[in-house]
């Protein structure tokens, strides 16, 4: 069953955020994961929440999100990140088993 990563950002050193995304999309990969959203317009249809950035990255399955997460490759390139957003929120959730 896939799961997702989802992440909610707002970068405020794009030049270090530059680092960090010159790195992460080959972790993403290494781990079996594909984005599917990664910034880009968006809208909020209800509710309070107002994203500045969202990224959506879909892995096989919990486990390979996990391991990806864990690894020492992210772990390197989040400390790019450091000091490049103002916040960074991500979750891990489990994706819908296909249909019968």
């Amino acid at each position: 069953m896939p799961a997702y990563v989802i992440a909610e950002m707002k970068i405020s050193d794009p030049e270090r955020y530059r680092d960090y995304m010159a790195v992460a999309p080959a972790v993403v990969a290494a781990f079996g994961g594909e984005y599917l959203v990664r910034g880009g317009q968006h809208e909020v249809l209800e509710g309070s929440w107002q994203p500045a950035r969202l990224a959506i990255v879909k892995f096989p399955s919990y486990a390979q999100a996990k391991a990806f997460y864990d690894s020492e490759q992210y772990r390197a390139a989040r400390a790019k990140r450091l000091g490049a957003t103002e916040y960074f929120n991500m979750v891990l959730v489990d994706g819908v088993p296909p249909s019968a």
